[in-house]
Formats: C-alpha cells, sequence, structure tokens
C-alpha cells in the first residue's frame, strides 16, 4: 500500500463522514415529527421493526444502505438505538432470503409444492399483489 493509496482511502472516509453529516442534519431539518412519528409507530416492538428492515432491504437490495439510513435517524435524533437494532437485524436477514430466493432458480421437480418455490412461478403472484 503506498501514499496515493492512503491518501485515497482517507479521503474516501472523508467524504463518507461529510455524507453522512449532511444527511443527518437534512433529516433533522425536514423530518419534522411526521417521519419520526411514523418511523416509531413501526417500529414499535422489535416484530415490527425486523419486518421494517426485511422489507425495506428486499425494496432497496442493499442493507449496508439501510444500516446507514439508520445511522443517519439515530444520529439526528429521529430514531432510537433501540428501535434500530430490530430493523438492522431484520435487514440482514432480508439480505440472506434475498439470496436463498434467487438461489431457488436452480431447483428442479415434479413436485407440485417445489415448482411453487420457484421465482419465475411466484413472482406473478407477488406482482399482483403489488399491482393491488
Amino acid at each position: 500500500m503506498d501514499l496515493f493509496s492512503v491518501l485515497q482511502l482517507l479521503g474516501g472516509l472523508a467524504f463518507f463522514f461529510y455524507g453522512m453529516n449532511s444527511m443527518s442534519s437534512g433529516l433533522e431539518r425536514m423530518a419534522g415529527g411526521a417521519l419520526e412519528r411514523a418511523l416509531k409507530k413501526m417500529t414499535s416492538n422489535r416484530v415490527k421493526g425486523f419486518a421494517l428492515g426485511a422489507g425495506t432491504t428486499a425494496i432497496i437490495q442493499s442493507s449496508s444502505a439501510v444500516t446507514v439510513m439508520l445511522v443517519g435517524f439515530v444520529s439526528s435524533g429521529i430514531m432510537t438505538l433501540r428501535q434500530t437494532i430490530g430493523v438492522i437485524m431484520g435487514s440482514n436477514v432480508g439480505t440472506t432470503i434475498t439470496a436463498w430466493l434467487l438461489s431457488l432458480v436452480g431447483l428442479e421437480s415434479n413436485n407440485v409444492w417445489i415448482k411453487l418455490l420457484k421465482p419465475e412461478n411466484f413472482s406473478l403472484i407477488f406482482a399482483f399483489i403489488g399491482i393491488l
């Protein structure tokens, strides 16, 4: 590792911390009470927080992005650390579930239940639910 690699690393960290600081202050200014009340309701217990984390990760496909947003919420005072723990755990499990679902593509069987597990068969059901 040479000097320029270290400088790039430090520059990247500086941009990351600047972005986190900007996001936290922006969220604090824009959110007001509405976002805080909504997040408090959605994370009122650990199961709800877990489901929120798994669902958010499934939608945006990045547990890292969810975790960074949660750090911003905590640092701006919108959420408490206790609320974020369930969401982070759900986010990590959501990443695992997404990879597991993609691995189901390789299933081969004549069994009806196994065929229903293939994403090409159940994705239409999810698309219909999404439209509703």
